[in-house]
């Protein structure tokens, strides 16, 4: 059975159409980055598919309910980390995660959730003395707490420092070892290729590419750069047949900074994205 399975999502806010008729299907156990600029559908879709916000047509089947009118059962094995960092009041981060625990009915272990976040060191602490990083932390704790079959990560690394980011890559991978599917959006394209097995961008309201972060938008045979220097100075020349370049650049003397640069995540999905502009 695949996780999600969307025909025709369509959405609109008055006069605005925030959604185009996507169709979207992300099989069991993979790991999907949903990546577009902002205003470009990507949290309407999500909401819809999290059973937060109602849709104005399409047929959606999340692990195979209507999340329109699925019941707490289904509630249960989804976890969801919006882009909102919680605030727990008085709580500590032991006692917010223990506190939700209860609401599932096969919770993971509380200590091994709060390791598992980077957060052993903090747990004695009120969540509302954490600076922002830790505070996104809790907020992945809770989104795992319950054992979801299906994981919503919104924007999940935001005020993350760098060795922060990596352990929650790893704690991502872990998570998809284990079974668990992951919906994710972000703006770190490094972070959509490093976890995710299949991507998709969406650009005013509808899908404009989907692929693996290797074939996205044509990237495994779009042309590549070749530079470099010689006598004449630097030169630069974009080509489907990059080998046959640096071949014939061989045969020549006095040739030295030779690079070769193959189109970027980054690079496909500005194009993408400039498209739809």
């Amino acid at each position: 059975m695949n996780a999600i399975e969307v025909r025709e999502l369509r959405k609109s806010y008055g006069d605005h159409v925030a959604v185009r008729g996507i169709d979207l299907t992300v099989a069991e156990g993979e790991v999907f980055a949903l990546l577009g600029p902002n205003g470009a559908g990507k949290t309407t879709t999500t909401e819809v598919l999290e059973g937060y916000r109602a849709r104005d047509g399409g047929d959606v089947r999340v692990l195979g309910q209507d999340p329109a009118s699925a019941g707490r059962r289904w509630r249960a094995d989804i976890g969801i980390v919006l882009q909102t960092a919680t605030d727990a009041a008085e709580l500590s981060v032991r006692e917010t995660v223990r506190q939700f625990a209860g609401y599932y009915p096969d919770p993971r272990d509380v200590e091994e959730v709060i390791d598992l976040c980077g957060l052993t060191a903090k747990a004695g602490a009120r969540v509302q003395s954490l600076s922002g990083g830790q505070r996104r932390r809790v907020d992945v704790a809770l989104g795992i707490i319950g054992r979801p079959r299906l994981l919503f990560l919104d924007e999940p690394t935001t005020g993350f420092d760098p060795e922060a980011r990596r352990q929650f890559w790893e704690l991502v991978r872990t998570l998809s070892r284990e079974g668990t599917t992951i919906l994710l959006t972000t703006h770190y394209l490094d972070e959509a290729e490093a976890l995710a097995d299949r991507l998709a961008v969406i650009a005013a309201g509808r899908i404009v590419a989907e692929g693996t972060p290797s074939t996205l938008g044509g990237r495994d045979s779009a042309p590549a750069t070749v530079s470099w220097r010689d006598g004449d100075g630097a030169h630069e020349v974009r080509t489907v047949d990059p080998i046959g370049t640096v071949v014939n650049l061989a045969r020549h003397t006095g040739i030295s900074g030779l690079q070769v640069r193959q189109p970027s995540l980054e690079d496909i999905y500005l194009d993408l994205i400039g498209a739809k502009a």
